[in-house]
């Protein structure tokens, strides 16, 4: 007769302590996650481990969903499921194992930080006439009005940018290029920086360094926090926030996801759709200015 799954679950914790001789803290964890399962399989009136189904698998996982558990967390417990009935397997007291195949429910995606419009204003002014001053602003305006990767502004050059056309030219992600617009407040920032740029400096980059030289990726990092607390914005200021904020400000007064795409330089529209729910507020505003149905009646009607 098959054991109890109490007893088969006391069983492989002795395995992992004495033979793997697993950590106290590891321990632990597989204990905790397979008593667990164990109540929950109590409670469905599956006592054995060869009772168990994969859809039972499934559900569990399901249930601990429902109980808010993070997805990490949920598997890291299938994990210690698969573990034991692995063992089991191994000492041929169950025919498969329902675990393998089985997948945490996906963590949901964390919606991007942005910067409203009042808070761009903010620190988008120079505060003096000081060329490093000059060039940090160039730099977020650039960020904000073409919605650039760090890299991609980085690696600009003084003739990627048409004074007379507008638009810049950037080598994104899998060495595509794109073409989007400059704003007029960002050719104008770009314009002082370049009156002040140091004569040593690179004939080709755009912005450099005190000492000449393209800057570098962690010193536009820094030089934007920098900017960030100078302002006394409450987090931390990085170009991806900058980048965030231009689709979100984009895609809330246009509507067009594809443009927003296609400035962004996202290979699938899915990567965009991320900020279709950053203006729920705005689009429910917009909803109720524009339908029909969803007006209230006024008190004269």
């Amino acid at each position: 007769m098959s054991q109890p799954l109490a007893k088969q679950i006391e069983n492989f914790l002795t395995y992992l302590r004495e033979v793997r001789q697993l950590s106290p803290h590891t321990l632990d964890n597989y204990g905790r996650d397979l008593a667990e399962l164990c109540a929950w399989c109590e409670g469905q009136q599956l006592l054995q481990a060869s009772a168990i189904s994969s859809a039972g698998i499934r559900y569990y996982a399901s249930h601990l969903h429902r109980r808010g558990l993070a997805g990490s967390s949920i598997q890291r417990k299938l994990s210690a499921i698969r573990s034991f009935y692995n063992y089991l397997g191994r000492r041929q007291q169950v025919s498969h194992n329902p675990a393998n195949g089985v997948q945490a429910p996906k963590r949901g995606r964390r919606l991007p930080k942005t910067l409203d419009v009042d808070q761009m204003g903010q620190f988008l002014k120079p505060q003096s006439a000081d060329p490093l001053e000059l060039r940090d602003i160039a730099m977020a305006e650039l960020f904000y009005s073409s919605g650039l990767r760090l890299a991609e502004l980085a690696a600009i050059n003084v003739d990627d940018i048409g004074p007379d056309t507008g638009l810049v030219t950037v080598l994104g992600k899998g060495s595509k290029t794109r073409t989007v617009p400059v704003g007029a407040m960002a050719l104008e920032a770009i314009e002082a920086w370049r009156k002040v740029r140091p004569r040593l400096a690179e004939e080709t980059a755009l912005f450099t360094s005190n000492r000449g030289q393209r800057i570098s990726v962690r010193n536009i990092q820094a030089r934007l926090r920098r900017l960030g607390r100078r302002a006394g914005l409450a987090q931390p200021l990085h170009p991806h926030m900058l980048r965030h904020s231009f689709a979100s400000h984009m895609l809330e007064s246009s509507g067009d996801l594809r443009a927003v795409q296609e400035l962004l330089g996202h290979a699938s529209i899915s990567s965009t759709q991320i900020y279709t729910h950053l203006d729920f507020q705005h689009l429910a505003k917009v909803y109720d200015e524009a339908h029909p149905r969803a007006r209230r009646r006024s008190a004269k009607d």
